[in-house]
């Protein structure tokens, strides 16, 4: 097989949003809420809070208004297409086609939405990635079943996607069923990613645990992955299904074999684990011993297993936005990041978040990943939050000077690269985080910016919402029409 010279031909060149964090609306046109609408606007040092009974006199969702993309889509696709991109990750907010659940038909003005949008994609020869669900599920299903925990939830996504699939047949090919589901290793994936909320929980960052809840929630997370994927496939033989995976990739702190082991295991357990059982179709053999040690025991049926075998995943897809190092003989300064926390590597820079920047990070973590799945692989998010400091012109238009996001983005581009030509990593697409600026999940806040694109809101939810292209927005527009060969 001939090697690269660089990036292959048709590289999907993107960037990718959420519904939940980009469209706002959130009570328009017969969507109901869904878990997303319930947290509060935290910051990097106040935790979200999550209320049932929302009280928008008493607090700011940032959800709720989000950055607008519900009646911004067409100017913000076309500026997409004015960049250049190839594939647009996005998200179905499922509430807006089943607000509650249990009705009988679906909500046609959310089927047109989302239609409305697939259209204005093919209009510009943009190919869609489509997440069908990224962080959100109806607000009922907390109340009544306690998300995931329960097995009927099963049944409704799959349902959910059977229309979604009939819908979009001839606009889709790319599918994601769950947005970073080894998320539901961490006590923190009880709300956003299984909808569980356990009594004496307030806050989304200090979440009330109770492990067997949430590894069988885990559990029926990829029972209703494999059924969407094969009930998917049913429906039209050229869908494609991923997995997504938020990689916390990890390094001993120091070289005692201690830590070695331990990062290593962190390894299996937090990043390997859920894409062993979606892309081997069974749990891995370290599953046992784990759950043994944890006193789990997991109800599951010969037909979960059978689900599991048959529907397992075309390619693999993660995000990746720093690293960390773990070592119980290492002593340092506690920092976090995406998924994983660690000691502060005094090798890295740090984001005013605390997430290290560690592009030569991504190139292991990619040939990590290409090592034990040998699957073509999309990067689905990486990006820099950070503060951008909007320039306001005289004619009343702004600009956004965002060299670090350059400098952040080059220096990881440039990582993948080396994977290709210099490991043989088959690498087919990156969908930076994010497309345009959104609400920060892990925050609520408007500041920690991400995007190409300027969104003119502020921190409490003001401003005229109109969009202005970064300089980062150029830079990547001349990097996809090299093909990635200029930097």
């Amino acid at each position: 097989m001939m090697a690269h010279k660089g990036f292959p031909e048709g590289f999907y060149w993107g960037a990718a949003t959420a519904a939940n964090q980009c469209e706002g609306a959130w009570d328009v046109d017969g969507k109901s809420p869904s878990i997303a609408d319930c947290l509060v606007k935290g910051g990097v040092n106040e935790a979200r809070r999550i209320t049932l009974d929302i009280d928008e006199g008493k607090y700011l969702y940032p959800s709720h208004q989000a950055t607008d993309f519900y009646h911004h889509y067409k100017e913000d696709i076309r500026l997409l297409a004015d960049m250049g991109l190839k594939m647009f990750r996005m998200s179905i907010n499922c509430t807006r086609i089943f607000p509650t659940g249990d009705e009988d038909e679906p909500n046609e003005a959310g089927l047109a939405f989302y239609e409305n949008v697939f259209r204005e994609l093919k209009k510009y020869g943009i190919e869609p990635l489509v997440t069908l669900c990224h962080n959100d599920m109806p607000l009922a299903f907390t109340r009544e079943f306690n998300g995931f925990k329960d097995r009927r939830t099963i049944d409704y996504f799959v349902r959910f996607a059977e229309v979604v699939f009939m819908r979009y047949k001839e606009y889709v090919r790319y599918w994601l069923p769950f947005n970073e589901i080894n998320c539901t290793m961490r006590p923190t994936g009880n709300w956003h990613h299984a909808g569980i909320l356990n009594p004496g929980t307030t806050t989304f960052r200090n979440q009330v645990d109770d492990p067997q809840a949430r590894f069988q929630a885990l559990h029926h997370l990829f029972v209703a992955s494999a059924r969407m994927v094969k009930l998917g496939r049913s429906i039209c033989p050229d869908f494609h299904f991923g997995s997504m995976i938020a990689y916390g990739t990890v390094y001993p702190g120091t070289c005692n074999p201690e830590d070695v082991l331990l990062a290593q295991r962190e390894d299996k357990i937090k990043n390997h684990f859920c894409g062993d059982v979606l892309v081997f179709g069974k749990y891995p053999y370290y599953a046992k011993q784990y759950f043994d040690d944890l006193g789990i025991e997991i109800e599951m049926t010969d037909e979960d297993l059978k689900d599991l075998r048959e529907g397992t995943v075309d390619f693999f897809t993660f995000s990746y936005y720093n690293s960390n190092c773990l070592g119980s003989t290492t002593t340092g300064e506690i920092v976090h990041g995406n998924y994983v926390d660690g000691v502060k590597n005094p090798y890295l820079e740090y984001t005013p978040w605390g997430w290290g920047i560690d592009p030569i990070g991504l190139r292991y973590t990619l040939n990590n990943v290409y090592d034990r799945y040998q699957l073509p692989i999309i990067i689905t998010e990486n990006g820099l939050g950070t503060v951008d400091e909007p320039i306001r012109n005289e004619d009343g238009s702004v600009t956004v000077e965002d060299d670090y996001r350059i400098n952040y983005l080059s220096q990881h581009i440039a990582q993948m690269k080396r994977a290709i030509v210099e490991d043989g990593v088959d690498l087919i697409g990156y969908t930076a985080w994010s497309a345009i600026d959104m609400i920060s999940l892990s925050t609520g806040e408007y500041k920690k910016r991400y995007g190409f694109i300027f969104v003119d809101v502020d921190d409490e939810g003001n401003g005229s919402m109109k969009r202005y292209p970064k300089k980062s927005f150029g830079w990547y527009k001349h990097v996809i029409e090299t093909n990635g060969e200029e930097l």
